[in-house]
């Protein structure tokens, strides 16, 4: 329920304003004066204020301001019974959504205080997203490898120099791309990227390059390709070493004149686009294999930018592991947990072939399968890849324990290993263990939350 703060000296003019956003379903407070105000902002903060331009000798224009500077501020609507043109300039330039000059009908109150209420939660909608984009694409790490390389992007940003960022599969290249592109000019422009080693090779052009209507079959209607959508910002090519050559060649084609001719086309598009690609892939050995063409890699590495390995920074994991329970609690619902000291240092032993995503998609598995809120070291048995389930007797459940709760130890165990080893795959470790995908998501959930089965005790 929204919460309107009316201000007002004029005691009638307050109860009658109350009484009508009540009726309309809003929880009212009332304040006579710029103390009582201030009280109810520090106390209950109301999501909309309608504040009278004088409070009796204080001046509410003033007060405006202070309001405004609130760490999530309401939205003002500014009333007065002495308007003049320049007091409405004055309280819109001060930051109100709207100005009401008295006397004003009810239905102009109620229709000015829904679209302020609107704009409000609008503001904080696009706010909160613009917060969750910048924590998913934030490059977590302290380590001198990744200082060294938001030095490189530090520098490597404010120029139009196009960039290639190499680095093996999960250390996060696409994050790199995005940083380049949030500290560069062109940051208000768009930031678009494909996958090139996803798209099949007869679509990929399309994709790039964009199609008339009728250039092949299916091609109902113009469709503008990457490049164009990119326009005024940052086109990111992904996985650049899996193009086909054929389709490098136009690549290299569109780069070169820095325009594109979409398929079926005749005319001419010109281009307004930073290009940064990366590649997992050795792209100095594929020019030697004739499989990557040599101009075309000199035309996208203006600069290089290369992203270390996790295992370069393992100092890091810490904070990655705390990044990522924050990151994937919120969003993704799970309960949050502590790892103890001896399951970080674990972590920090492996040798994290799959990099830094490898890490995200383990500490989300321990987050739905651990049914305590601490991850420790035993935990982690079976469920890093390389590691085998210990099934020693001496690590099976103790024998004091009661044979439905050793059993449901051992079931739990086992589960993990095998959803481990299908890669966090629901789907494929439901085929492997034999069960149905509906029951293998209802024991993880139970898992999660320390529940029993029905029927158990």
């Amino acid at each position: 329920m929204d919460h309107i703060l009316v201000t007002d000296d004029e005691a009638a003019l307050r109860k009658t304003l109350s009484s009508v956003l009540e009726d309309e379903g809003y929880r009212v407070s009332v304040a006579g004066s710029r103390g009582e105000a201030r009280a109810i902002l520090d106390s209950d903060p109301p999501d909309l204020v309608l504040l009278d331009v004088w409070l009796g000798e204080e001046d509410g224009i003033t007060f405006l301001g202070e309001i405004l500077k609130e760490a999530d501020p309401p939205a003002v609507v500014v009333m007065s019974g002495h308007g003049t043109i320049e007091t409405a300039v004055r309280a819109l330039k001060s930051g109100a959504f709207d100005y009401i000059e008295k006397p004003f009908s009810l239905d102009r109150v109620l229709t000015v205080a829904g679209n302020a209420l609107r704009q409000r939660a609008l503001e904080r909608e696009n706010r909160d997203l613009r917060e969750r984009i910048t924590v998913q694409s934030e490059l977590v790490g302290q380590s001198p490898a990744m200082e060294r390389l938001r030095e490189l992007i530090a520098r490597v940003a404010p120029t139009e120099g196009w960039v290639l960022v190499s680095g093996e599969n999960g250390t996060g290249k696409e994050l790199v791309a995005r940083a380049i592109h949030r500290a560069s000019p062109r940051a208000k422009g768009p930031f678009v990227d494909i996958n090139c080693a996803a798209i099949p090779e007869t679509l990929i052009e399309s994709e790039l390059f964009g199609h008339e209507r009728g250039a092949f079959t299916g091609a109902l209607s113009l469709r503008k390709g990457k490049f164009e959508q990119a326009s005024g910002g940052t086109l990111f090519l992904d996985e650049v070493g899996d193009m086909a050559l054929g389709t490098q060649a136009k690549l290299l084609r569109v780069l070169q004149e820095r325009a594109v001719v979409r398929v079926g086309g005749s005319h001419s598009i010109p281009l307004d686009v930073r290009v940064v690609s990366a590649s997992n892939r050795n792209l100095s050995e594929m020019i030697a294999a004739r499989l990557f063409r040599e101009d075309l890699y000199y035309r996208l590495n203006v600069v290089q930018v290369p992203v270390p390995p996790l295992r370069d920074h393992r100092e890091d994991i810490p904070g990655l592991v705390e990044h990522f329970v924050r990151l994937l609690s919120r969003d993704s619902g799970h309960r949050p947990k502590e790892f103890s000291p001896g399951a970080l240092s674990r972590l920090g032993a492996h040798s994290w072939p799959g990099n830094v995503r490898e890490l995200k998609n383990l500490v989300e598995r321990l987050l739905i399968l651990v049914p305590g809120p601490v991850v420790e070291e035993e935990d982690l048995r079976g469920m890093l890849p390389g590691s085998l389930p210990d099934l020693a007797p001496e690590a099976l459940p103790q024998p004091e324990l009661p044979l439905r709760e050793a059993r449901d130890r051992f079931e739990r165990s086992y589960v993990m290993e095998v959803l481990a080893r299908c890669g966090g795959n629901i789907a494929r470790a439901s085929a492997r263990l034999g069960v149905d995908r509906t029951s293998l998501h209802r024991k993880i959930r139970m898992w999660e939350g320390g529940e029993k089965e029905d029927g158990k005790d």
